[in-house]
């Protein structure tokens, strides 16, 4: 037997498993093509800024009285060291601004939590540099968007398949909107960064209902993960209606990154023509040709912190989020009958303050005749125009109540892809049954059970240590032949 250590709550829950039993750990399993070394970082940012694809070096498109915004992600991804890609690209940017004469007040730094919570001032410290923050945030020019803000969003119409676009007024008023994107792997529609980060990021509840929804997510084509999706093709459709009625495009500059959030390229100019050229330097990280056979069974862990916050991996509508994820990212290894091992403490703690709205909402999936979470979607508005919770987002840095949806959408497909899910070491085991998952003391318990009523004596078990502690990769069969296919016939990767 195997010994290994699975994130668990605050700790790790160790288990044995059979000899047999692979292991796949991101940036180990298989090495992350070379980062930039942090000597060459500058000069990597200064050559991709005076060369854009698709579009004339930043000094070309500013002058003095010129307004700019910056377009920065949240702390959900992208790392926080001072080598991080979100400081040096602003540094290097404002270089430029400054030398063209575009002068400090007429430049705003917008945080796109989208439906996220508004970063707190720690938040903020940790996604700017010092310089910057010294500098912007006491003159109020460092802020989070706010999607119910609605002196300050501004309504666009529909694009062409009639999905409403609502977007963030200082961003459309601004000569020069710049993009500051993460190109790393993301369940939803392939990669972070360009297109995705404006249709997500700075608009409203609305227009992300035209996508984060059971009719978009619960396709084919979804899953598994893919850079060809409706889902995909919606956020580059919003965005360029977005262009279309500023009359301009976004400067973007995304870095490619790899496991530790390190810089691998830098991308920078017209998205639509930038993001092709990056996913393709991106790929080579992220879609891993690696497994020679299917897996019967995946193991991993859950830590009670992760991606979305402190609760993530204890809260029952969140927990089945994070699972659904990592159906998306693995899906072409998973055979036909596959069964989940997860560990999770599973305690009860729902973090009330970050998610008000998600208490009320797995009680309610209890009842009226609520037998899988897309029946949830019937009360989407309902919550999203709920004024309380509209105002703990607002004014309380929790998540908009619109969120909830979007993540018991993508959680309806771990249920969807798989024979069952085990949650081992569950403090409040009722939770998790209460999600349709099956309860087990220990993970050897569960492998027991799966073997009897899933996937026989001799299961191809892939163990996924450090699961939600590393930058995900989408793990993709050695010949790509035999991964699966969407129902149009893509491979992708």
């Amino acid at each position: 037997m195997k010994q290994f250590e699975f994130e668990y709550g605050q700790g790790v829950l160790t288990a044995n498993l059979p000899d047999t039993t692979d292991v796949f750990i991101p940036g180990e399993t298989v090495k992350d093509p070379a980062c930039i070394k942090e000597k060459d970082l500058e000069k990597a940012y200064k050559k991709s800024l005076k060369n854009p694809i698709g579009m004339k070096p930043i000094k070309k498109l500013v002058k003095k009285g010129s307004k700019v915004v910056f377009i920065v992600p949240d702390r959900v991804k992208g790392g926080e060291q001072e080598t991080s890609h979100r400081k040096l690209s602003i540094k290097y940017i404002l270089e430029e601004l400054y030398e063209a004469g575009v002068e400090k007040k007429d430049i705003l730094f917008i945080i796109s939590n989208g439906l996220h919570p508004k970063s707190k001032e720690e938040d903020v410290k940790a996604i700017f540099s010092k310089e910057v923050f010294d500098e912007f945030y006491p003159t109020g020019q460092i802020f989070s968007h706010d999607s119910e803000d609605q002196e300050h969003m501004v309504d666009l119409g529909v694009t062409e398949n009639g999905d409403p676009v609502f977007m963030n007024k200082y961003v459309y008023e601004a000569d020069l909107p710049i993009l500051i994107g993460h190109v790393q792997g993301n369940p939803y529609g392939g990669y972070s960064g360009g297109y995705k980060h404006s249709a997500t990021g700075i608009t409203n509840w609305r227009c992300i209902a035209s996508h984060h929804v059971p009719k978009v997510m619960h396709r084919k084509d979804f899953t598994p993960v893919n850079n060809g999706s409706l889902m995909r093709h919606k956020f580059d459709e919003i965005s360029m209606h977005m262009e279309e009625k500023m009359g301009h495009p976004f400067f973007c500059c995304d870095a490619v990154l790899d496991t530790y959030s390190r810089q691998i390229a830098i991308f920078s100019g017209y998205a639509k023509e930038m993001m092709p050229e990056s996913w393709k330097v991106a790929d080579k990280r992220t879609y891993v040709h690696w497994a020679e056979k299917k897996y019967d069974v995946l193991v991993f862990g859950m830590p009670q912190k992760f991606h979305y916050g402190d609760g993530m991996g204890t809260n029952p509508i969140m927990m089945m989020q994070a699972l659904s994820a990592q159906v998306l990212r693995f899906k072409r290894v998973m055979s036909d009958h596959c069964v989940i091992i997860c560990a999770s403490t599973c305690n009860g703690y729902f973090h009330d303050e970050l998610w008000p709205y998600l208490r009320e909402q797995y009680h309610l999936f209890q009842h009226d005749h609520m037998n899988k979470l897309p029946d949830m979607n019937r009360y989407g508005e309902y919550y999203a125009t709920n004024e309380e919770y509209i105002r703990k987002y607002r004014f309380c840095n929790a998540f908009h109540p619109f969120h909830g949806f979007s993540m018991m959408s993508c959680g309806h497909i771990a249920e969807e892809n798989t024979s069952a899910i085990y949650i081992v070491g569950a403090e409040e085991p009722g939770y998790a049954r209460g999600m349709g998952l099956k309860t087990r003391a220990t993970i050897e318990e569960a492998l027991e059970d799966a073997k009897k009523k899933f996937v026989g004596e001799n299961p191809n078990i892939l163990a996924l240590p450090l699961t939600f502690k590393r930058a995900a990769v989408h793990l993709c069969m050695k010949n790509p032949k035999e991964d699966c296919m969407d129902e149009y016939g893509h491979i992708h990767g």
